[in-house]
């Protein structure tokens, strides 16, 4: 079941990257709710868990940090796209707003560049549930 702001029940949201500050940092940031609705957090900091996750579950969206080390975010978001069937919204943590180009050859349906700001994230996270596209650029 998918959830949106605004709907009853939880949303369900993937988060991935192998570094444990840039985790804390996005929950942090977006805290555990959106508008009100229970966010359901589930993180992940290898490739091979986010796959068996993604496999075997529902989600409303998918956080990819697109400097995770071995198997980055943005060749993840373009293999999810490519290859999930409804794909949920996949927003991207860009390294720099340079990288703007990279998160759209990814297919992402948005990107926030770092420094994470916390307002760019909430806002980006709305954006997608409630399915307007945005790319956050400085």
């Amino acid at each position: 079941m998918t959830s949106t702001p605004g709907a009853k029940g939880p949303l369900s949201v993937l988060l991935y990257s192998n570094d444990s500050d840039v985790r804390a940092h996005v929950r942090n940031a977006l805290g555990d709710d959106v508008d009100g609705v229970e966010i359901r957090w589930q993180d992940t900091a290898t490739f091979g868990a986010l796959d068996e996750l993604v496999k075997n579950q529902r989600f409303d969206l998918i956080i990819l940090d697109g400097e995770t080390h071995k198997v980055g975010g943005m060749g993840v978001a373009r293999e999810l796209k490519n290859s999930v069937y409804d794909c949920p919204p996949i927003l991207l943590l860009t390294g720099r707003a340079q990288d703007a180009w990279l998160a759209s050859w990814s297919l992402a349906d948005g990107a926030v560049p770092r420094p994470l700001d916390a307002f760019e994230l909430q806002d980006a996270v709305r954006s997608l549930l409630t399915q307007d596209v945005v790319v956050a650029e400085r």
